[in-house]
């Protein structure tokens, strides 16, 4: 297994230190409601379960080579938070792993302060992706990203996000790589506005939350919180 904890992001900065308060509790079954890009077409979304996901990296491994991301850089990291539970037999670590990733946020910063178009919302899928031949490398939509989940793609000097592998794999009606190389089936994939959907049936009967949905952003992505159990 790879070490996690050396992978502490910089650049990223996930939760910012807020802890659960940046977490924003979804009702029962609400989370593909009022959330449509257009009527008639998809809302894709990802749920992330943390009590199923061990760390393992095959995530973050597949993405890169599907995506051909140089070394150094990846869309998406896992970041390992331990904290001390108590049980039966004293004091545990509790640990734990976020997906850090782009939120592919209905009301996405990145897309409103891009100066050329590069930063938009693909109008098939609604999932928001870069045009490459538009990027002039100006780091707005990196900076306007409230989650800090950009970056430059040093290779090909273009602003990159998770885009659900919109361009390697979505397109030929595959599975994000992500979720595809999952053993522990702790990513589910779909479309938030389909009701027979399997992501919206698991959303229908567990608890989500968002990561800083305050800030009106309207994230895709739900993350499962742990449940902790007695030591």
């Amino acid at each position: 297994m790879e070490n996690i904890v050396s992978e502490k992001i910089d650049r990223r900065k996930f939760l910012a230190g807020a802890g659960a308060s940046s977490l924003v509790l979804v009702s029962l079954g609400g989370c593909g409601a009022g959330q449509k890009q257009e009527p008639g077409k998809p809302h894709y979304g990802m749920v992330f379960d943390q009590n199923k996901c061990v760390g393992c990296t095959d995530c973050r491994i597949a993405c890169n080579k599907t995506n051909h991301l140089p070394e150094g850089v990846s869309r998406l990291l896992l970041e390992l938070e331990n904290s001390q539970i108590e049980g039966s037999r004293g004091y545990a670590a509790d640990r734990r792993y976020i997906r850090v990733s782009c939120q592919q946020c209905q009301d996405a910063p990145c897309v409103t302060v891009c100066p050329t178009g590069a930063a938009h919302r693909d109008p098939k899928t609604g999932i928001v992706t870069m045009d490459a031949d538009k990027c002039v490398g100006c780091k707005y939509c990196i900076v306007a990203c409230p989650y800090n989940a950009r970056f430059i793609n040093v290779e090909t000097k273009v602003a990159d996000n998770c885009d659900f592998c919109l361009h390697t794999r979505l397109s030929k009606g595959e599975q994000p790589a992500c979720v595809e190389a999952c053993k522990y089936d702790a990513l589910v994939f779909g479309d938030l506005n389909d009701p027979n959907a399997y992501i919206n049936k698991l959303l229908a009967v567990k608890d989500s939350v968002r990561i800083r949905a305050e800030l009106g952003t309207e994230p895709s992505l739900r993350y499962i919180p742990i449940v902790k159990q007695g030591v």
